[in-house]
């Protein structure tokens, strides 16, 4: 295995600080470890505890050395933030998540996530079971259009499928660029615009990793092992992952949406367990300009009731 080599920025740090509130004693959880960001900076916002959870086995340098710096007050847990519940034991009193892709997944051409370095076309985090190559060979077209359709909101999604199927009659697709190619005889590229393999791409990617059902489980089992106060916090960066978070705290806190914009929020029959939620927050400008892929973050946090 290789090491990321190039350092992951943290997104909306300022913000997830201010929201999580470290204080010292108190016990925190970084789901989604990468390249450590989130942790370090909780470690020296206060005399406090983190445990780091990572499904990547690549992130493991850079955990070994954070133990070592914060010797006694930092755990890594090798495993999927989906497991929340069952890897995190302790009763905490905060967790963040920074959902999707890292910066160094991105940058580490052989993992086969982007599609602008021709590499094997792979996309597993964790680096075992299905690739994405599998997927696009192996699943019939009604199954790869809906697959890009529901994970990319690709409007084009049944022609793409089409082709990718004719192409693989005579060849199997094997790599990044050679499945970029096949989307651009569909989708042409456009100076200075999105890269149009790009909600495809995103689509395997979140099929692969199983990311929204990722996302749904690890929010339910960090509910489950917050304190009385506890404050969860999310960055997301698309509107599927967006969607489920919102909807996840508004029915936890014993809400639904508006049914029309003249009437009140309606309550809900159930266990009401978040006493606050937030609105959605995003990056400031000059986040922005420093650091290009925050552009599409959004911040949402809830504090358990």
């Amino acid at each position: 295995m290789t090491e990321p080599r190039q350092k992951h920025i943290p997104v909306m740090l300022e913000e997830v600080l201010k929201v999580l509130k470290p204080a010292d004693g108190e016990i925190y959880v970084d789901a989604t470890f990468g390249n450590g960001g989130y942790s370090e900076a909780v470690l020296n916002a206060a005399n406090c505890r983190v445990i780091a959870l990572d499904r990547d086995p690549n992130v493991g340098k850079r955990a070994e050395e954070m133990m070592k710096k914060y010797a006694g007050r930092f755990e890594f847990r090798a495993g999927k933030f989906g497991d929340f519940a069952d890897l995190i034991s302790e009763d905490v009193n905060g967790a963040v998540f920074d959902i999707g892709v890292s910066s160094m997944q991105l940058d580490e051409g052989s993992r086969g996530f982007s599609f602008s370095k021709d590499a094997p076309l792979d996309m597993r985090m964790s680096c075992t079971g299905k690739t994405a190559a599998d997927l696009v060979n192996t699943l019939s077209e009604q199954e790869l259009a809906d697959l890009i359709y529901k994970y990319g909101e690709e409007k084009k999604s049944r022609r793409i499928a089409a082709r990718i199927v004719e192409y693989r009659k005579t060849k199997k697709i094997e790599t990044t660029r050679e499945l970029a190619e096949i989307i651009y005889t569909i989708l042409h590229k456009t100076p200075n615009g999105t890269d149009p393999a790009t909600r495809t791409f995103q689509a395997l990617r979140i099929a692969v990793n199983d990311e929204l059902g990722e996302l749904e489980r690890g929010l339910s089992g960090a509910l489950e092992k917050l304190k009385n106060g506890g404050r969860l916090v999310v960055v997301s960066f698309h509107s599927l992952e967006d969607r489920i978070v919102k909807t996840f705290f508004r029915e936890n806190a014993g809400k639904k949406e508006h049914v029309s914009r003249y009437l009140p929020v309606q309550k809900i029959a159930g266990d009401v367990r978040l006493a606050e939620i937030s609105k959605a927050l995003t990056p400031t400008q000059e986040e922005i300009l420093r650091n290009p892929r925050s552009r599409s973050a959004k911040l949402r946090f809830a504090v358990k009731r």
